[in-house]
């Protein structure tokens, strides 16, 4: 007989794989679970963030999706979050500046022709109403002012499709419900109606001009 020492541990069986390569599974196991629960520790408060966030279908939702985008420094993330005649606006000015961009490009001469590119490019070549509302937002210091004057919600007034978000420092944010029933920003309505009319004004002067440059060419030996 053996000693009490060997007699007291099993003899592997035969053909058994290594007992450490057996435990490596459960260690392995064992890390998996550590780490998964470490992470839903931290993901914990976002997801729960997440899930009672206000829905945009209220003015505090809205709201607070135009702060998120703000602190973020990406205007074209709250373009969902203006009132739809903005938004139309914003298309309106793309559409009209790339028209006039088609006219400059084919019939003005240099210098006017870089000239004109130059001041038009941005806007006509702009992918998306967002980019639009981007460019202004930058441009006219919207999203820095707006960084400056956001904070916490203090209270909200409502009055059929408008709405008031009061803030902390006493800053009134208006709001009108968009037949989607998301709420939409109204500050900037004004200036970007403003800006469609004065596209669409221009692009006859930009034609007028085109036609005087073709009419020009044709007459020059």
């Amino acid at each position: 007989m053996g000693s009490p020492e060997e007699s007291a541990v099993a003899p592997e069986p035969s053909g058994a794989p290594p007992r450490e390569s057996r435990e490596a599974p459960r260690r392995s196991g064992r890390r998996s679970w550590i780490l998964g629960a470490v992470a839903l520790v931290v993901a914990g408060p976002y997801a729960w963030s997440w899930a009672t966030y206000p829905s945009d279908k209220t003015p505090r939702g809205a709201y607070l999706r135009v702060v998120t985008a703000v602190n973020r420094g990406r205007p074209e993330q709250f373009f969902a979050y203006i009132e739809e005649a903005a938004q139309h606006a914003c298309y309106t000015i793309r559409d009209y500046r790339r028209q006039a961009l088609d006219h400059i490009r084919a019939s003005y001469p240099e210098p006017q022709r870089s000239e004109w590119t130059a001041r038009y490019r941005a806007l006509a070549e702009a992918p998306d109403g967002a980019d639009v509302f981007a460019i202004y937002a930058h441009e006219r210091g919207w999203l820095d002012r707006l960084r400056r004057d956001m904070s916490g919600v203090e209270g909200i007034e409502i009055a059929g499709e408008r709405a008031t978000v009061r803030t902390v420092q006493g800053t009134r944010y208006p709001f009108r419900r968009r037949p989607n029933g998301i709420w939409g920003s109204t500050l900037f309505t004004a200036d970007l109606v403003t800006e469609a009319e004065n596209a669409a004004r221009d692009l006859k002067l930009v034609e007028q001009a085109a036609a005087d440059f073709r009419r020009a060419a044709t007459r020059r030996p």
